[in-house]
């Protein structure tokens, strides 16, 4: 589920991003998918890193379990 309270990458970042990437120029449209996508990603890599917390019976989400849900 994609919450709006947090966002992992704001469109300014993801404009900073690409162009540190090596573009001249970005429109705010490419900005915001990139922004879109990366928050996507994100919450769907710690919502399944959270399910294989719970498999393994327990509450805390460690670092093996984010590595695994890539």
């Amino acid at each position: 589920m994609l919450c709006g309270a947090l966002m992992v990458m704001t469109k300014t970042a993801a404009k900073k991003l690409l162009k540190e990437s090596g573009a001249k120029r970005v429109s705010d449209s490419a900005a915001l998918e990139l922004s879109k996508m990366v928050n996507k990603f994100s919450y769907g890599l710690a919502a399944k890193a959270v399910k294989l917390a719970a498999h393994a019976k327990r509450e805390t989400v460690k670092k093996e379990d984010v590595e695994l849900a890539k």
